[in-house]
């Protein structure tokens, strides 16, 4: 901006900016000031991203499924469902919204069979869950640490 008084900062920043730079300007100036906003929203951003279960650690937006470092693999359909679950950690999801987010249209049958494959990968003892419950009659919940 050519508003280079004090208090046009000010305002600036204090409207919601996050970083004010009055011309004359040099260009190096803003590809570094760009490259430190988007270092801070990269941060963030991974921050939100990640789930935590048990011995597991789940990054949403990699779609990688981690337990004690180590890669867990997951057909393309068990990581949309274990996506859908921890966009919604700890709050109930339903089938229909989980046969959606695999894209089953509304066969939920289906989704009970991938939710007995994911459970096979990660839970200790799939026959008594306690990472994804099934809450009867509506859908299913993915439990996370907090």
């Amino acid at each position: 901006t050519a508003m280079a008084e004090t208090d046009d900062r000010i305002a600036g920043l204090e409207v919601g900016a996050d970083d004010y730079l009055v011309k004359p300007f040099e260009p190096r100036e803003l590809v570094l000031r760009i490259q430190a906003i988007l270092r801070r929203t990269a941060q963030n951003t991974a921050k939100d991203y990640t789930v935590s279960f048990g011995d597991y650690r789940f990054d949403m937006h990699m779609g990688r499924l981690e337990k004690q470092g180590e890669v867990i693999s997951l057909t393309s359909s068990e990581l949309q469902l274990l996506g859908a679950l921890a966009e919604k950690a700890s709050k109930p999801v339903t089938r229909s919204e989980l046969a959606e987010a695999i894209g089953v249209g509304d066969n939920e049958r289906n989704v009970d069979v991938q939710i007995t494959r994911l459970r096979k990968k990660i839970e200790p003892d799939s026959s008594k869950p306690i990472y994804i419950q099934t809450l009867r009659g509506s859908g299913y919940i993915l439990y996370v640490n907090r």
